[in-house]
């Protein structure tokens, strides 16, 4: 199953849970710190320039964002976490309301979790990641802004993170990834694709 990447449009967004579009199809959720370069990914990986909002101050996206992409499937665009210049009744209702989504969501069918490749598996990380094996949901890691970093320093980076996660007994496919360079793209395409595909075998589109 290939999903028209190009064609995903803005649906809606959502500051608490009475605000999620209709709970029915599949949806891919992206989730990561404020500065892991989630908006510029999904940008990228839909092959549109402004379709999630990019900006130089981490945090920016503070409500849950739905965008179309093909029929009764979705993408999903989470609150960065861990940007500490937020209040903390603002990082309260950041955390709230991405609860709210993660626990209810029966559409959910997968999460791609972003961290920069410089910086990865913080702790914030393997909250996230222990939530999804607990939940028995599919998780996907992109290693961000690859570009930034040499081939050496890229592939060790990649296997740290392989490594630790098998001995922790996680579960997750891991790549590179740059917007920029547009490395990584195709593959991260072919996983959501093969996420939602499956979903809506199993579960009916709607």
């Amino acid at each position: 199953m290939s999903l028209p990447f190009q064609q995903v449009r803005y649906l809606t967004s959502a500051s608490s849970l009475h605000d999620f579009p209709e709970d029915a199809g599949a949806e891919v959720a992206f989730c990561g710190r404020s500065n892991a370069g989630k908006s510029s990914a999904i940008n990228t990986i839909c092959q549109q320039g402004n379709l999630a909002r990019t900006s130089k101050t981490p945090g920016r996206t503070q409500l849950i964002n739905f965008f179309r992409l093909d029929g009764d499937t979705r993408l999903v665009d989470l609150p960065g976490y861990g940007y500490a210049k937020a209040p903390a009744h603002v990082q309260r209702q950041w955390q709230g309301l991405m609860e709210s989504y993660l626990v209810h969501r029966h559409a959910l069918c997968g999460l791609i979790l972003l961290m920069d490749i410089r910086h990865p598996l913080t702790e914030i990380d393997w909250t996230m990641i222990r939530w999804s094996q607990h939940y028995k949901l599919a998780l996907h890691i992109l290693l961000t802004k690859a570009d930034k970093v040499g081939r050496n320093l890229m592939a060790k980076s990649l296997t740290r993170v392989t490594s630790e996660l098998e001995q922790h007994g996680f579960h997750a496919g891991t790549q590179i990834f740059s917007a920029t360079k547009r490395i990584g793209v195709a593959q991260v395409q072919e996983k959501i694709s093969a996420w939602i595909g499956q979903a809506l075998v199993q579960h009916g589109p709607g």
